[in-house]
């Protein structure tokens, strides 16, 4: 997928609802199966083991431009009444309530800290959740309702996507809750971990919560962030709207899409019947 400079300045229609979902593509841990965090582990703690106990992945297929499209959840690898849209409407989805000046005076550490949270406001704007990919990028958007979910595979060959996934672990802890102001108007955001199945070699989780004001209409914004390393390769997944959250989605979109993704580079076609791989 080639990208445009100054992303910042498409913001969505003003034919969709204020504030109408952005999506990218997230989620990462070395934990168990039952989720993506380890018990009484803080997060920079948990970034840490992660760091020390990583393995290097087995030798698998590069991943081109052919082979991460057919990486690419399909709907029936998704749950509920998921519609596939044409891939320059994904492309140019974002929300304006991601826009704004992070409040320095919310955090500690306030440069370090508030860096972290612009970032992330940033990122999942500019559909780089992981970093820009340093080869082949193919994404797939899909919406239900007001609510919209963007899958994206990429190589990160030439940096680490496990560096992006350490810096995810640590949000719930940085920017567990701040600030924002655009155009004089305040939001508050929130960052929660969240919990996903145990696939491919790291994993990592978020709630991102952005409640406020926008064109002087109350709204609040919710987006389930997932991202999944497998090697240098990774997946990544965010859905959701004004009208909630897509947890399930994203869940089912990270396990089936993890799979499709190891089928890819060990040279194996996915599976036409998503729902019967476990």
């Amino acid at each position: 997928m080639t990208r445009r400079p100054y992303r910042l300045l498409r913001v969505v229609s003003a034919t969709l609802a204020a504030g109408t979902l952005l999506t990218t593509a997230a989620c990462s841990d070395d934990g168990g199966g039952d989720g993506s965090r380890v018990s009484g582990v803080t997060a920079s703690q948990a970034a840490g083991k992660r760091q020390i106990l990583r393995q290097t992945p087995s030798p698998t297929a590069t991943l081109t431009t052919d082979r991460a499209r057919t990486a690419l959840i399909t709907e029936a690898d998704i749950e509920d009444a998921w519609t596939q849209v044409k891939d320059t409407e994904a492309e140019n989805w974002h929300d304006s309530l991601l826009i704004g000046t992070v409040d320095v005076s919310d955090f500690l550490t306030a440069k370090a800290q508030a860096a972290d949270c612009r970032r992330l406001l940033d990122s999942l704007f500019d559909d780089d959740l992981l970093g820009r990919p340093s080869g082949a990028s193919e994404l797939r958007g899909f919406e239900q309702g007001d609510s919209r979910l963007l899958y994206q595979v990429a190589s990160y060959e030439r940096t680490d996507p496990q560096d992006s996934l350490n810096w995810m672990a640590n949000l719930p802890e940085k920017c567990d809750q701040f600030t924002v102001t655009d155009n004089g108007e305040q939001r508050t955001v929130q960052v929660v971990e969240t919990t996903l199945p145990g696939v491919g070699d790291a994993r990592e989780g978020l709630r991102v919560t952005v409640r406020g004001r926008t064109g002087g209409t109350e709204a609040t914004l919710t987006l389930d962030v997932a991202a999944v390393r497998v090697g240098n390769d990774a997946i990544t997944v965010t859905a959701g709207g004004l009208d909630g959250g897509e947890s399930d989605s994203v869940e089912q979109a990270a396990r089936l899409g993890t799979q499709r993704l190891e089928d890819v580079l060990a040279g194996r076609t996915p599976s036409p019947n998503p729902g019967e791989v476990e």
